[in-house]
């Protein structure tokens, strides 16, 4: 008895472009404020990790078999943290974002850079139990670009200040630390929103089922 292609409700490519579209409205909403103060970047940012921790959970229980189960939950559980600690306006403060943010950063790139390539090995020695090529490249990559976050940050002294003058508005204002980390989160957002939904909408081949469901296990060597 021959069994038919299986397909899901929801696929990985549904979680790509829900995160896409997370981390688009994170990029949008820090590119047209004005004040990109600690406590707007940790509004923005704790939204953002929120939104993303959600769609990794219930992407656990709902996209992923069992083997591939531990990326996301992991992520969500992480990400959700972090939304969680800077979702909190009394302790909103420069040095928070740059601590949650980066301790955030230096997790979640990790999670999915090793499980990415945990799964391009996998998918080079011919097992499918960890997933497509294409989607464990996509993990390294954004893994990968938000360890670059992390890095980034780290090299943005928390006291930075510049002041310079606008001759031709004939304003002086000043550059700060804080304008630069969360102007440097805004473009982590974007990369990542706009590298998400390419490989979204990127055409891909049907996963074939586990050799254990695909058919039963035989003895003679005959056909049917």
């Amino acid at each position: 008895m021959s069994t038919s292609p299986q397909t899901r409700a929801f696929e990985v490519w549904h979680v790509q472009l829900a995160r896409a579209i997370f981390a688009g409205i994170a990029a949008v909403m820090i590119t047209f404020s004005p004040d990109h103060s600690a406590e707007v970047g940790l509004a923005v940012f704790s939204g953002f990790a929120l939104a993303t921790g959600i769609v990794m959970l219930v992407a656990a229980g709902l996209v992923y078999p069992v083997r591939r189960k531990w990326p996301a939950v992991l992520l969500g559980i992480a990400s959700v943290a972090a939304g969680m600690a800077g979702g909190l306006p009394p302790v909103r403060s420069t040095i928070l974002f740059f601590v949650l943010v980066i301790a955030w950063a230096f997790a979640a790139g990790l999670i999915e850079t090793i499980s990415g390539w945990r799964a391009l090995r996998a998918a080079k020695r011919g097992e499918l139990a960890l997933g497509p090529a294409s989607e464990a490249r996509d993990a390294v990559v954004v893994g990968v670009v938000t360890l670059v976050l992390a890095v980034a940050l780290l090299l943005v002294p928390v006291g930075f200040s510049l002041d310079y003058t606008v001759a031709e508005a004939g304003q002086t204002y000043t550059l700060t630390g804080i304008i630069l980390a969360v102007g440097i989160f805004g473009g982590y957002a974007a990369i990542v929103a706009v590298y998400l939904a390419i490989a979204g909408f990127s055409p891909r081949k049907p996963q074939p089922l586990p050799a254990s469901a695909e058919t039963p296990a035989t003895h003679d060597g005959g056909s049917a």
